[in-house]
């Protein structure tokens, strides 16, 4: 399966993006990195400047129905910067509208409330989303990762990196239940 990884051109937390990538990679799919930007995006661990990593993919020329899901890592740049840019925006509502499933950790739900598909579904994330998820339209719980099945699309949410190990084993797990059923 091809699994798009959205970030932006800088403020990806680093291990965000790797260890759900590398995961991925070890399941025997074929992750690919989206960017609004061609080139190379600039990862974060938390405030520092880390690696960078080669854009396979620009949003504007790649449409949902050339994944099998999507990824959306965090870092408090990242979905902030993502949110504000309409093609990423459209690129995440798109996977919503095709019934694809979309995992996202930490501060990434960002996007997914730009969007506009957290109305009735119940997500997790960095603690400081939980009023912006609320006033969304979605219900906020803490726990290390949640799915919600609520709509076409499956939801997979964790709060931040130390629930990158259930993460990456839920996202797995109902990203290729998903395409079985597909």
């Amino acid at each position: 399966m091809r699994i798009a990884f959205l970030v932006a051109p800088e403020g990806v937390e680093q291990v965000e993006l790797t260890e759900p990538w590398q995961a991925a990679v070890g399941a025997g799919h074929e992750p690919v990195l989206v960017s609004t930007q061609s080139g190379k995006v600039q990862a974060f661990d938390h405030l520092d400047k880390a690696d960078t990593f080669p854009v396979q993919e620009v949003v504007g020329d790649t449409t949902a129905d050339s994944f099998g899901g999507l990824v959306l890592p965090g870092g408090v740049a990242n979905p902030d910067f993502l949110r504000t840019d309409e093609a990423a925006v459209a690129f995440v509502r798109d996977f919503f509208r095709q019934g694809r499933p979309v995992a996202a950790i930490c501060h990434a739900p960002w996007v997914l409330v730009e969007a506009d598909v957290v109305r009735g579904r119940e997500l997790t994330s960095w603690p400081s989303l939980r009023t912006d998820l609320r006033n969304a339209g979605a219900t906020w719980v803490d726990e290390q990762v949640k799915v919600c099945d609520h709509g076409a699309a499956k939801l997979v949410t964790s709060r931040r990196p130390d629930d990158l190990e259930a993460f990456c084993e839920t996202y797995l797990d109902v990203f290729a239940t998903e395409s079985k059923a597909a």
